[in-house]
């Protein structure tokens, strides 16, 4: 049974996302609009499934909510500092530093959402994974202190993700 149900939805949490993606692109809740999001919900993943790594195990969807506040949070203080060093610092006294962040996360999926968050993040950007996925090369904007931004992804995402993904 359980293999039937696999079959038909490799990735149910995909479908149900898909399905109210698809809706709200719409604007308008019809029947005839919701099940055709399902079809839709169900053909992508079903398709799309040979090329999925293997799902994560013990993946915590109300943890993801909860970073994805933080993340938008850090956006939009990160969207104002970096808008006051553009206005107030000439590049003459613009400090960027490479930092290297040793990871403790070792799904694929986890270092992509911290990589991704990196870059999302105004003022950084995730430039390289090592060959062996343990650390994580970030081009930082305008530091002080290099070590206080490995410090801060390392506690304010990566461990973050370590729960989500663990």
């Amino acid at each position: 049974m359980k293999r039937a149900f696999y079959w038909l939805l490799p990735h149910p949490l995909l479908t149900l996302l898909l399905t109210v993606v698809w809706v709200l692109l719409q604007g308008t809740l019809s029947p005839g609009m919701v099940v055709f999001g399902l079809i839709l919900g169900i053909l992508i993943p079903w398709v799309t499934s040979v090329w999925w790594p293997d799902t994560p195990h013990g993946f915590r969807p109300w943890r993801m909510a909860i970073y994805i506040v933080i993340v938008l949070w850090d956006v939009m203080v990160a969207n104002v500092q970096v808008a006051w060093i553009v206005l107030t610092k000439p590049n003459a006294k613009l400090r960027p530093a490479w930092v290297v962040v040793p990871l403790d996360l070792r799904q694929p999926e986890a270092i992509t959402v911290l990589a991704g968050t990196i870059t999302l993040t105004p003022g950084t950007v995730s430039a390289d994974l090592s060959d062996e996925g343990h650390s994580l090369l970030v081009h930082a904007l305008h530091t002080d202190d290099p070590d206080a931004v490995r410090d801060d992804i390392k506690h304010r995402y990566e461990r973050r993700l370590k729960e989500i993904f663990a």
